[in-house]
Parts: C-alpha cells; sequence; structure tokens
C-alpha cells in the first residue's frame, strides 16, 4: 500500500509547485515556468537513482529498449505541453479553478486506459466519469451564470489531456524495465523524462528566446522552489503509478484539489464562486464514485 504514500506526496507538492508557477508567470513567459518545473530537478533526480543504487543495489543491469524511449520522448513531450496549458489556465482563471479544470486528467486517463490499454470501468465508474465532466463545465462558467467560456474549456481539457497522456506512457515505460525493482524502475523513467525535457527546452529556449532564461535568472529563488516541488510531486507520481494502474492513483490525487483550495484561500486570498464551489466539490465526488 504504499503507493497511497506516494500519490499523497504528490499531489501535496504538485499544489504548492503549481502556486509557486502561479506566482512566476506574472514575471517570466509561458516557457520560461515550463521549464522552471525541470531545470533543478535533473541533479535531484541523478542524485536520487544514485542513492537508490547505493542503498538497494539492483542485480541486473538496465536495459533500454526502442519502445522505451519512444515512451520516454512522447510522455516528456507531452507533460511540457501539459505545463504550458496548465499555466495559460493560470490566466484565465484564478489558482484554484486552473486545477480544477487540469484535473481532467484523471477522467481521461480512465477514458483512453480503457479504449487503448485494456482496462475496464464498471457502471459505477462511468458514473463518476459524467459527473467529473459536468465538474468540469462548471469551473468553466466562471463568476457569471452566463459566463461560459470554451477557450477555459479547451485550455483545460487539453491540459487535463496531455497530463492523461504523460501518466499512461510512464507506466507504459516503467513497465518495460520489468527486470529491475518497482523503485529503480521508476527512477531510471523519472531521470530520463527530465533529462530529455532539460535539454530539449534549454536548447529551444537558448535558440529562440534567450530574454526568457535572463528572466528565470531574475527569479532563481523562485525557479528553485518550482523545480523542487515539482520533482518531488514527479518522484511521488513516478513511483506510484510503477506500483499501482493511472485510473486508480490519479483518483486519489484529485485529492490535490483540496489543497489547491486551501491554498488559493490562505496564500493568494481568492474567493471563489458557488458554481466554482459545487464544480470543485462535484470533482471530489466523481473521483470517489470512480474509486468505488
Amino acid at each position: 500500500m504504499s503507493w497511497i504514500f506516494f500519490t499523497l506526496m504528490a499531489a501535496f507538492m504538485q499544489a504548492w509547485r503549481n502556486a509557486f508557477q502561479k506566482q512566476l508567470s506574472t514575471t517570466v513567459d509561458v516557457w520560461g515556468v515550463t521549464l522552471a518545473r525541470f531545470i533543478f530537478g535533473l541533479p535531484f533526480a541523478a542524485l536520487y537513482l544514485s542513492s537508490l543504487y547505493d542503498l538497494k543495489p539492483a542485480e541486473n543491469i538496465v536495459h533500454f529498449s526502442p519502445k522505451f524511449w519512444t515512451y520516454i520522448v512522447i510522455a516528456g513531450s507531452s507533460q511540457i505541453l501539459a505545463t504550458a496549458l496548465m499555466v495559460q489556465l493560470f490566466k484565465q482563471k484564478n489558482y484554484a479553478i486552473g486545477v480544477g479544470l487540469a484535473k481532467s486528467e484523471a477522467i481521461l486517463a480512465a477514458m483512453i486506459g480503457v479504449a487503448f490499454l485494456s482496462d475496464q470501468l464498471s457502471v459505477l465508474a462511468w458514473t463518476g466519469v459524467a459527473l467529473g465532466a459536468y465538474a468540469v463545465f462548471l469551473l468553466s462558467k466562471g463568476r457569471e451564470a452566463t459566463g461560459f467560456s470554451p477557450k477555459t474549456l479547451v485550455i483545460g481539457i487539453g491540459s487535463g489531456l496531455s497530463f492523461a497522456i504523460t501518466s499512461l506512457l510512464v507506466r507504459e515505460a516503467s513497465l518495460e524495465l520489468n527486470t529491475l525493482p518497482t523503485l529503480h524502475r521508476a527512477a531510471w523513467v523519472l531521470m530520463m523524462v527530465i533529462s530529455f525535457q532539460c535539454l530539449s527546452m534549454l536548447m529551444y529556449l537558448s535558440l529562440f528566446s534567450r530574454q526568457t532564461l535572463v528572466e528565470m535568472w531574475q527569479r532563481l529563488g523562485l525557479v528553485f522552489k518550482v523545480s523542487i516541488c515539482s520533482f518531488m510531486a514527479s518522484l511521488g507520481w513516478f513511483t506510484a503509478m510503477s506500483m499501482m494502474s493511472v485510473p486508480v492513483v490519479k483518483t486519489l490525487g484529485q485529492i490535490e484539489i483540496l489543497f489547491s483550495m486551501l491554498i488559493s484561500a490562505y496564500f493568494f486570498k481568492e474567493k471563489l464562486a458557488r458554481t466554482e464551489h459545487w464544480g470543485l466539490v462535484l470533482v471530489v465526488v466523481a473521483v470517489l464514485v470512480i474509486w468505488a
């Protein structure tokens, strides 16, 4: 049952990572905020992997198949896109609502798992999917009854879909390393995904947007906070998803919404409209129904 601990840790750290990303997005552009998620995580991922082998040596030598690298590249790219869309959500709605919309990830992961990965959902679980879809609709409406925002809805669903693809392929990549213990598999996937993301984004920004790197340097302390929280969150998600199926992990991980509401209320001093409260509540109810 250790996957529960890793999931709760991931949800808590991700809530704080999103909060720090929201702060950073006021002075750094979307791609700079996205890179901040990974840039300081790379040395910590390498240190964690090395320490893991020192404390618990693995007998088998790791072997990376072509399928493994395919999963890594697609998962890493999907997570970059998901993060960029999440930052755009912060500009569309307040903090808690942006997170709530992106939490369509759990619903989409369940649907993709059923369609393409032979996962099975009961009638009760599909009821949860329907509740979650309606919750996303409520969250997209904003503070006015006539304030439906197709743009916010599309960005939120796009972010959730990209995160769902990332999660599913991270698990598939981990399963490719089936000769290693679970912790080692998750650590290798984490290391490779972050490496790909750091190198690709640094190359892109160095060539096309060096000013973004300057702006990140000027907010170095906040960039570091984003990276550390992101690393801890990814460590939790990747490990939990190596132990348990993605829909199960992500449904439990919806507790992040409650953490986000608390941060939104007490850290950002934001208030939620009545429809937004109901939307967040329905997301949690949908999670509990799918979990059941």
